[in-house]
């Protein structure tokens, strides 16, 4: 039914990083209170693992960039297509991307990051990260590329042209499965 709403449409329920921006997750938190509050543990199941399954989305895009790079991104170049929670948008509150370039950040990986709309406001947040507007630059000497948000702009690049420009070539077609 979901996907026959076009407020949501069948654009908007793709499998990916997980969800962000200002409303979902906020609402999946006041469900879960109200939940709390009238007693409905079963709802109040569910909506802590719908939570924790979104979170842990994250995380496995972290160990997936890791296992990449033989178990550590300690000293390597990442670079991160996507800033904002979803695309067109320059909303990147609660955005996966970015909280998975911090993470590799805080795992000691120098981050660059690139989005066609949302830099201003990812460099105001996070501004240890680094950024650049052209995706085809981000991706010079890069260890991986970790394409994370569906911008159209990033899905008609020819990945043999970006591979040319990485540290390390290699392919993987490794989903974020949990």
């Amino acid at each position: 039914m979901l996907g026959h709403d076009a407020r949501i449409g069948r654009r908007g329920m793709r499998p990916g990083l997980g969800f962000g921006g200002g409303c979902l997750p906020k609402d999946i938190c006041g469900f879960m209170a109200r939940a709390g509050e009238l007693g409905v543990d079963q709802a109040l199941t569910i909506l802590r693992e719908v939570d924790a399954i979104n979170n842990r989305r994250r995380e496995r895009m972290v160990d997936l960039a890791r296992q990449q790079l033989d178990g550590t991104v300690m000293g390597k170049r990442v670079t991160v297509w996507g800033a904002a929670f979803k695309p067109n948008s320059d909303d990147i509150r609660g955005s996966p991307a970015l909280a998975v370039a911090q993470k590799l950040h805080e795992f000691g990986a120098t981050v660059t990051v690139t989005d066609p709309q949302a830099l201003d406001n990812a460099r105001k947040m996070h501004p240890e990260l680094d950024y650049v507007d052209d995706p085809i630059t981000t991706v010079q000497d890069a260890d991986p590329l970790l394409h994370l948000i569906e911008w159209p702009q990033y899905s008609h690049v020819d990945p043999h042209r970006l591979a040319a420009r990485t540290a390390t070539p290699r392919a993987s077609s490794t989903a974020a499965a949990p």
